[in-house]
């Protein structure tokens, strides 16, 4: 839960939200072209897979939620195994169904809320990902459209908001104290080095090895490019016109990183360079990089008077993650929810089976566990 750690993962939350289990993306309005792909009328009528009062999940809208998890994982070369299906279809049923409870409960202060909540969020993501044009491909991708992410920011961020509103709980300064006091590793930034790169592979499209002709004229452009940059070019332009890193190029190439978590010959390279200097030509299994490091952050511990604000922020964020499950249950139960879907049906009720005996087995364990008063002088029972 360190400063940039507990940031980033906010960040990432957001994005995430984009493709994966969270809050239905509901149609909205716009010419076709808006759209990330034309759907088809359905031969018949669309079947509801959960319903209660007020609630309504069909089969279209829970299989566009899908269709669009699959696209965001296969985007990142990821495979959702088919036998973690079934249960991906009962968890994001579960939460579309959340979603709409928690929305029908949104006051107007609720909705003002999640609007600029949703609109930072998307801020931030723009920030982190590169832009707009970098943002609009990578939602292709994912078979998304702009106005389908920021029509499941804002929703997830006025359920949150009812959530924040509706469950309490309090964090204490001691609180935090004693949480900073026992995890002294989560509040130490190793060193850090801030680097752009300009990546020329060497792996053909099927992830081998290219031949060598093609190896030597990827050398010489790495090498022309090399020239450019110490020439004084903008290297953020030469990364986003050439670097073949989809993860770096839109962002001018950059990374920040610390010791242990690039390959050998890369992280040598822009650990040992002073600040603003180019690198020559670096060879690694991936191919050809130009690096130049940008900035060098020396490894420090974080003062508690500096992360306090995350920590209780963080904190509270946990105790009211504990309070959800049974929270959405109880509205649940109000709204008279019922799954219509016999399959799914079933994964929800074995899910709910074998949380409840782990939750079993964890009260047991700790009833279990010797008591300070149990304990003899000598530490013996």
């Amino acid at each position: 839960m360190n400063r940039t750690s507990q940031k980033t993962a906010l960040l990432l939350a957001a994005l995430v939200a984009a493709g994966l289990p969270g809050f239905a993306a509901e149609p909205v309005n716009g010419t076709p072209e808006n759209k990330a792909a034309a759907k088809p009328a359905p031969l018949f009528a669309d079947e509801t897979v959960a319903q209660g009062k007020g609630v309504k999940v069909t089969r279209a809208v829970l299989d566009d939620e899908l269709i669009n998890i699959k696209s965001a994982a296969a985007a990142r070369n990821q495979q959702i195994p088919p036998a973690r299906m079934k249960l991906l279809e009962a968890e994001v049923l579960e939460r579309l169904v959340g979603r709409q409870l928690l929305t029908q409960r949104a006051t107007a202060a609720d909705k003002t809320t999640g609007a600029e909540n949703a609109k930072k969020a998307l801020e931030n993501i723009l920030k982190n990902t590169g832009g707009d044009e970098a943002l609009a491909r990578q939602l292709k991708t994912a078979g998304m459209s702009l106005d389908d992410l920021k029509t499941k920011l804002n929703d997830e961020s006025v359920a949150e908001a009812v959530l924040q509103r509706e469950i309490k709980f309090e964090v204490s300064d001691d609180d935090v104290k004693k949480y900073f006091d026992e995890n002294p590793s989560q509040f130490e930034q190793p060193e850090l080095v801030r680097a752009a790169h300009i990546l020329i592979g060497t792996r053909d499209k099927e992830g081998g090895e290219m031949t060598d002709d093609k190896k030597k004229a990827q050398r010489k452009l790495a090498d022309d490019l090399l020239k450019r940059a110490k020439a004084g070019e903008d290297f953020g332009r030469l990364a986003k016109d050439y670097s073949e890193d989809p993860g770096s190029k839109d962002k001018g190439g950059e990374y920040t990183f610390p010791r242990g978590q690039m390959v050998p010959e890369f992280e040598a390279a822009a650990f040992s360079l002073e600040t603003n200097q180019i690198s020559d030509v670096v060879t690694t299994q991936f191919g050809y990089h130009i690096i130049k490091t940008l900035e060098k952050k020396p490894a420090k511990k974080f003062l508690l008077a500096e992360v306090a604000a995350d920590v209780k922020s963080g904190l509270k964020r946990q105790g009211v993650m504990k309070q959800i499950p049974p929270y959405i249950e109880g509205i649940k139960k109000d709204a008279g929810v019922e799954i219509l879907d016999k399959d799914i049906k079933k994964v929800v009720e074995e899910q709910r089976a074998a949380e409840a005996e782990m939750e079993k087995a964890s009260e047991a364990k700790k009833a279990d566990a010797p008591k300070p008063e149990d304990k003899k002088p000598d530490g013996k029972k």
